[in-house]
């Protein structure tokens, strides 16, 4: 029969205390989402390829988890150049149909079709002078909200998120909905969404507030 070492020593072995989780805005045991929300979520994308891949991102998540998301995006950058505007503006039937066998990536032509034309609309912003960069931060609320209690205080749209959809949408945008506009302000930091009690809203308005 083994011998503990507890009884080799003679004392009692305690098992060491954990310390406990920070809080989060939401809880998940998968590292991936852990991180997304600890280093990513809300803190400010301000650079044009950044926001066109977030609001791509946005439409293919529609029906689905963004976990689902967030666990093929390296696969999503791979199949859409990296985001870049110009190379997938230029996408036609061939890529289109190669996306559309690429398992690595959410399969949905209605999405793939939406994807090549916000980068057409995202060059067209350019070319008018407001590049989506600026388009979306000018959408910021001039006065910030009062930190969320709970992920249920959060409203599913806002007046600005309604204002940009229509912009976006005039640029030639797809699947930019409200709602789904929202969901991208929240994760870009044009918003924080972080409630009251998360272990990251300070850090990240002081991020924002140190980028604008």
């Amino acid at each position: 029969m083994p011998v503990r070492p507890s009884e080799m020593t003679g004392r009692t072995v305690r098992a060491t205390k954990q310390p406990p989780e920070p809080k989060r805005c939401w809880t998940t045991a998968d590292p991936a989402y852990l991180a997304y929300h600890d280093e990513e979520w809300g803190r400010p994308v301000a650079d044009e390829r950044g926001l066109l891949e977030r609001f791509c991102l946005e439409g293919f998540q529609s029906g689905l988890s963004w976990l689902t998301i967030l666990r093929k995006r390296e696969n999503f950058r791979s199949a859409f150049a990296g985001f870049d505007p110009e190379t997938v503006a230029q996408f036609g039937s061939r890529e289109i149909a190669r996306l559309l066998k690429d398992a690595g990536i959410v399969r949905h032509r209605g999405k793939i079709e939406a994807a090549i034309a916000n980068a057409k609309g995202t060059l067209a912003l350019r070319e008018a002078g407001t590049p989506l960069e600026e388009l979306v931060w000018q959408h910021r609320a001039n006065r910030p909200r009062t930190a969320p209690r709970s992920p249920k205080d959060l409203p599913a749209t806002t007046p600005e998120s309604v204002a940009l959809s229509k912009e976006l949408k005039r640029a030639g945008f797809r699947f930019v909905g409200p709602t789904t506009v929202y969901a991208a302000m929240q994760a870009c930091g044009v918003v924080n969404d972080h409630v009251a009690s998360c272990f990251v809203r300070a850090e990240v308005q002081r991020e924002i507030d140190a980028a604008f």
